[in-house]
């Protein structure tokens, strides 16, 4: 981020997507929301992913200046909510970065284009960019961004040579039973509607007119070609401990049906782990099926069809499912989404999400994620993984115990919430945190060390019965490992560098790895040089004749 500051600076760069202050000490709130509302809505309009608004720059000759706006980091992610309960469908920014440049604190804030069909108001208002300057955004912008909600559901698109032959005949009996579940008071109703009147009723077609929507769940496998260049599959493949193919099946349309086909070949392990102080042990399925459903559901649902790849699911013998489907994470992250805890405003396939809530197939309040995440921490075992790159959404279920210790007595803290049980997941795990996760951590004490070697605190380590592991972690500290340099030179006189990395390798954090180790082992000698303790001879280490008292334990 500072050298994304850094070469905005450079190129003396401010137009509709990126706006400088100086906001030294304080900034209106007010102004702050209007600019968040344009920002947002030239992003859409630019076609750009995201926009910004930077603190503690000046915007004559982009001069760092620093800013002190909210300096208390509780506060300043504050402005998140307080931005939201002002904007449309209570969008707020992606993340807010604390950076120093040149010895000044800059604040980048991520703003999110407004989501396509939805221009963003600020307190009822529409704001937008003219060059520069704040203005009101005009109706034709505002109606350039809403007509983007029709023109950008593929899923809605009429199929114009389909029929109702084209259709899966037990497909729809299996939609009319689901949609009753859905609709419980109109069951006696459902069953007196003919199928075109029922697939408008349950929003498959449009006014008769055969969709994608219900070619994809509802179609023949031999009417998927209405869908060219898409692809509506869903495939299943098994690999062993080595990660090569053992097996493998493709299931094409109607998918309402291919899912209970691709979940019927997981196969149904039991899985059995003792739980501390019970005498009897635990004895669960490997993998939920509300979890399994959920996920293959909402990549059928979420699927970026036109980019004409599938829906995969991956069984690995090594105890992991890992479900992958096309298209970018529109919530941004998942950490955002357990946040909010509040419904997404904005669905590529509106369409077709809509038909699957009407059969009960999905949620829209929300709560699916978290409903994930809550199960496999009840199960105690690692919570789901969710891999956003490449345009692309992968999730990975783990179907074992990692570490019980750990984990039953990390859901046993009652202060912890959801996300900060997530991120010490993914501290557990070893994997990298933003600069802002690693703040929030650090401030309630869950976390120490430096990026990119992080691990639980000594608090964290003592409620869930892992001292040694911590210990482990942290290593002997500095003054120790130098007394034992020390020491070592009084009793041999003289050694080489790799004496010292033998000696002392097996006490530095185990998180580091070799070249850390030797890095970390080579400054402990030169700062014992530097204070006048020990001296290099040729290649060899010596205590400095006439030394000064070494330094105490």
């Amino acid at each position: 981020m500072r050298e994304f500051i850094q070469q905005l600076c450079k190129q003396d760069l401010e137009n509709e997507v990126i706006e400088f202050k100086e906001a030294k000490n304080s900034y209106d709130f007010d102004k702050l929301g209007k600019y968040f509302s344009a920002l947002s809505n030239e992003a859409n309009l630019q076609g750009q992913p995201k926009a910004w608004l930077i603190f503690g720059v000046r915007d004559a000759g982009k001069e760092i200046v620093g800013s002190q706006y909210r300096p208390e980091y509780a506060q300043l992610m504050k402005v998140k909510e307080e931005v939201a309960n002002h904007t449309t469908g209570h969008l707020t920014f992606n993340q807010i970065y604390v950076e120093t440049v040149e010895d000044k604190r800059v604040l980048l804030f991520e703003i999110p284009a407004a989501p396509k069909g939805i221009p963003i108001e600020w307190k009822r208002h529409f704001y937008g960019r003219d060059h520069e300057a704040l203005v009101g955004l005009n109706i034709d912008e505002i109606e350039k961004i809403r007509s983007q909600a029709v023109q950008s559901d593929w899923s809605a698109g009429i199929c114009p040579a389909a029929t109702l032959a084209d259709l899966d005949a037990n497909a729809l009996i299996k939609a009319r039973e689901m949609y009753r579940v859905k609709n419980p008071r109109l069951g006696d109703e459902v069953k007196n509607w003919d199928d075109a009147t029922f697939l408008n009723k349950a929003k498959l077609t449009i006014n008769g007119q055969i969709t994608r929507t219900a070619i994809i769940l509802l179609g023949k496998s031999e009417s998927t070609h209405h869908l060219n260049p898409a692809v509506s599959q869903i495939t299943w493949v098994l690999r062993d401990k080595d990660g090569i193919e053992k097996d493998y099946e493709h299931f094409h349309s109607p998918l309402l049906l291919a899912v209970d086909n691709a979940f019927q070949k997981i196969r149904r392990i039991r899985y059995r782990y003792m739980l501390p102080g019970d005498l009897f042990p635990e004895e669960v399925e490997q993998y939920d099926s509300y979890l399994i459903r959920e996920c293959l559901n909402n990549a059928v649902a979420h699927q970026d069809y036109e980019r004409g790849g599938r829906v995969s699911l991956v069984e690995n013998e090594n105890d992991s499912l890992v479900f992958a489907n096309q298209g970018n994470f529109l919530p941004g992250t998942v950490e955002a989404v357990i946040r909010a805890d509040t419904p997404s405003t904005y669905y590529r396939n509106a369409f077709l999400v809509a038909a699957m809530v009407n059969l009960n197939l999905i949620d829209t309040i929300g709560s699916g994620i978290k409903k994930m995440f809550s199960l496999q921490k009840e199960r105690f075992f690692p919570l789901p993984e969710y891999d956003t790159a490449n345009n692309e959404i992968k999730v990975t279920i783990i179907g074992k115990v990692l570490d019980l210790k750990y984990a039953t007595k990390l859901a046993t803290m009652p202060e912890l919430g959801l996300q900060d049980i997530m991120l010490l997941d993914a501290v557990q795990k070893g994997k990298e945190l933003s600069a802002n996760d690693v703040r929030y951590l650090r401030r309630k004490e869950l976390i120490e060390g430096r990026r990119p070697n992080l691990h639980i605190s000594s608090n964290v380590a003592a409620q869930t019965k892992q001292e040694v592991e911590y210990l482990a972690q942290v290593g002997i500290d500095k003054e120790y490992c130098q007394k034992m340099i020390l020491d070592a030179l009084k009793k041999f006189g003289t050694m080489k560098r790799s004496q010292f990395e033998q000696l002392l390798f097996s006490r530095l954090p185990s998180n580091l790895d070799d070249a850390q180790k030797r890095n970390r082992i080579r400054n402990y000698l030169q700062e014992l040089r530097r204070t006048g303790l020990i001296e290099p001879d040729g290649v060899m280490w010596k205590l400095k004749q006439e030394s000064p008292a070494s330094p105490e334990n």
